[in-house]
């Protein structure tokens, strides 16, 4: 459940239809599901509300930046940097197999949650309005790596501020009329359901578990884009 854009973009964009209302759909339908994930996530482990209310907040007009970038700034110039990233993000969990697995709250200062929030509500949440695909995966490994959370802290944060992402992305999408309501909604019930068994089993497998799926899906992201941009 860390990147549903990975999978669903490609599915709306196999009916033709264009980039941008592919993104916008897609936003609408991934609130239901994140949102979902968020309170079960919320009911039995512990959200850090001091990072992730504020950087939800800031997420809101970030993303709806990014957003209205969207239109006007290609995939294409965006791809390289994003496969850049997501390979060294993938060695920086394999290198590490420590990080994520237990808290380190020693890595909390006043200086490191204004950073996370600086990271999550603007830097990752604009990316997320201008394109998308390795939100989620960012989030929690800017949450893990910042503050010393682990993985399944993390991603109980990462929810929150994927809320108000979709959300800021979604108001600027639905006011240029980008979204097709009527599939979003379709889509949005199988998010909630998808979202519901993901986030079960990451609180009942634990951080471990986390870091597989999570190696996996930065994997099988890294080959969708590199068969983008070279096949």
């Amino acid at each position: 459940h860390h990147d549903r854009g990975l999978l669903q973009l490609p599915a709306i964009m196999v009916t033709g239809m264009p980039t941008i209302e592919a993104m916008a759909t897609n936003k609408f339908s991934s609130i239901f599901g994140t949102a979902s994930a968020a309170v079960a996530y919320a009911r039995s482990t512990k959200v850090d509300r001091q990072v992730a209310l504020p950087g939800a907040a800031l997420a809101v007009l970030s993303a709806g930046l990014g957003a209205w970038a969207a239109a006007s700034i290609s995939a294409e110039v965006l791809r390289p940097a994003v496969m850049v990233v997501l390979l060294a993000v993938a060695a920086f969990v394999t290198l590490r197999p420590a990080m994520g697995a237990v808290p380190e709250p020693h890595l909390r200062t006043r200086g490191r949650v204004i950073a996370a929030v600086a990271t999550a509500g603007a830097g990752i949440a604009f990316y997320d309005g201008i394109l998308g695909p390795g939100t989620g995966t960012f989030l929690i490994i800017a949450f893990t790596a910042i503050l010393g959370l682990d993985f399944v802290s993390a991603s109980a944060s990462a929810k929150i501020i994927n809320i108000g992402t979709n959300l800021g992305a979604l108001l600027v999408f639905g006011a240029q009329g980008h979204v097709q309501w009527a599939l979003g909604l379709g889509m949005a019930v199988c998010n909630v359901a998808g979202a519901q068994l993901g986030a079960r089993m990451a609180l009942r497998r634990g951080a471990a578990f986390v870091r597989v799926v999570l190696l996996c899906v930065v994997a099988a992201m890294v080959v969708r884009l590199g068969w983008q941009e070279f096949a």
